[in-house]
């Protein structure tokens, strides 16, 4: 069964990539422990844990190693400035009140150097529009940017490598229809990330 007790914020390693693929509980969670000021904020749209575990396996393998410090996720905002934190926090509560939003993974999607699950969802394109409309004025290049909904499972790697795997992918990947879990909300510090709180869909 997945391990729902989460994280220890506390711990030595606080490496995402050593969670297991159910890192949250169920309900909502804010780690605890010393944080490092001034963290930029990250947003993340929260896939069920299947679909982590799945995810995170061919990231596993096909991530070069030396450059694998994270789980599989998906990135909805890049770099938030750590005074936000509240107010992000009541943003995203408010609209987590929606049921889950529909989801597919819908193919491969080309990186420059390596290569993403694309992830179709009108639902929550709609929602990352509201999260960066009250975040208006605060938003780096990056997350201004149209967002491309995608999970990383390949990076850092040749053009070569990069082709090869998704010619070997994109036989056996079918559409795979999900619904996001949550929001999560993690601190971006010397590179890893420190989970602060899950907002979980209740709709």
């Amino acid at each position: 069964m997945p391990d729902h007790s989460g994280p220890d914020p506390s711990g030595p390693d606080r490496s995402p990539a050593n969670w297991p693929s159910a890192n949250w509980p169920s309900a909502n969670w804010i780690a605890t422990g010393p944080r490092k000021a001034n963290a930029p904020l990250l947003v993340t749209a929260e896939l069920p844990p299947d679909l982590v575990g799945w995810a995170d396996s061919l990231r596993r393998a096909h991530y070069p190693p030396e450059r694998n410090r994270l789980r599989a996720h998906v990135t909805l905002f890049h770099a938030l400035p750590p005074s936000v934190e509240g107010e992000l926090i009541e943003v995203l509560g408010a609209l987590a009140r929606a049921a889950p939003p529909r989801a597919r993974i819908d193919g491969l999607m080309k990186l420059d150097a390596g290569t993403a699950l694309a992830i179709d969802s009108p639902d929550m394109v709609e929602l990352h529009g509201a999260i960066a409309e009250r975040m208006h004025g605060l938003l780096t290049d990056q997350d201004s940017r149209p967002l491309r909904l995608h999970v990383t499972i390949q990076n850092k790697v040749t053009r070569q490598a990069a082709q090869a795997l998704q010619a070997q992918l994109r036989p056996t990947l079918h559409p795979i229809p999900f619904r996001f879990r949550g929001f999560g909300l993690y601190a971006w510090e010397a590179g890893l990330w420190r989970p602060i709180r899950l907002i979980s869909f209740r709709g």
